[in-house]
């Protein structure tokens, strides 16, 4: 190919927004060549190349904006310390068919338990399989509310949320909420019902969540949206952090052992 004719091709790629086109076209069609590839086989990988590379970049897109703790992934998770029961239904909720079905997860447990991680590497997954998730703190999420409703845009700040297909909240119950902290997390609640999926963390059982919002009708009628299309995970086992901190003391008291043992 000239080099004008090159210059030409690689300016309609750039028109057309093509980058991995443009980036990898030479080296594929050396091997096109080289493998007496068909045309239609040599578009064929060229735009396999392009729909993965634009895939990959809105992945990467999707992981910064969800702002998921760094380092709580499934390979980072031992799967070995969670109730067996958990382990069956991690499996099927890693499909991804339950943001199909607008069900909410919720992970109870006492601190420690691994809740936070799961659901994070749960967002994550879902995130490669292509979905949007964004994770919060609650009380982060009840603090911008809060500021959303005093500036008179809380409406319009509850229709952002609607581009994610879940939202993590993490430790819902956090403190004993006021009453303005209680209604616009309700109304969040409330909102995300049967239109997408919510996922929980919580120390407390449904029988504290009245600490969260204040009077018997306004708990229910929030555990009531929850539970309607929902899957409930409980993990009250070991401190996950307690047993892996175990783990690395006797790893450190072997490893001191067998040193000394290697001294004498």
């Amino acid at each position: 190919m000239n080099k004008n004719l090159q210059a030409q091709l690689r300016q309609h790629l750039v028109t057309l927004k093509l980058p991995a086109v443009s980036r990898l076209y030479e080296e594929t069609a050396r091997i096109a060549e080289k493998n007496s590839l068909s045309y239609e086989e040599f578009l064929a990988e060229l735009i396999g190349q392009e729909i993965l590379n634009r895939s990959n970049n809105m992945i990467a897109r999707n992981l910064k904006d969800s702002a998921l703790p760094p380092q709580k992934t499934l390979e980072m998770l031992d799967r070995s310390l969670l109730p067996k029961k958990a382990q069956r239904q991690l499996t099927s909720i890693l499909s991804g068919d339950f943001i199909n079905r607008r069900e909410n997860l919720l992970f109870f447990g006492n601190p420690g338990t691994g809740k936070t991680h799961l659901a994070c590497a749960i967002g994550e997954q879902m995130i490669q399989k292509g979905r949007r998730v964004k994770f919060y703190n609650t009380g982060k999420l009840v603090e911008y509310l809060l500021v959303q409703k005093q500036s008179l845009r809380f409406t319009k700040a509850l229709k952002i949320f609607n581009k994610y297909d879940a939202i993590i909240l993490d430790d819902i119950g956090y403190v004993q909420q006021s009453q303005a902290e209680m209604e616009v997390l309700f109304t969040f609640l409330a909102e995300r019902y049967e239109r997408a999926s919510v996922i929980i963390t919580s120390n407390l059982q449904f029988s504290q969540w009245e600490k969260i919002f204040k009077d018997k009708m306004t708990t229910a009628a929030a555990i009531d949206r929850l539970v309607h299309h929902c899957v409930i995970i409980e993990l009250n086992t070991e401190s996950y952090r307690i047993s892996k901190a175990n783990e690395r003391a006797t790893a450190n008291n072997d490893d001191q052992e067998q040193n000394q043992g290697c001294a004498s």
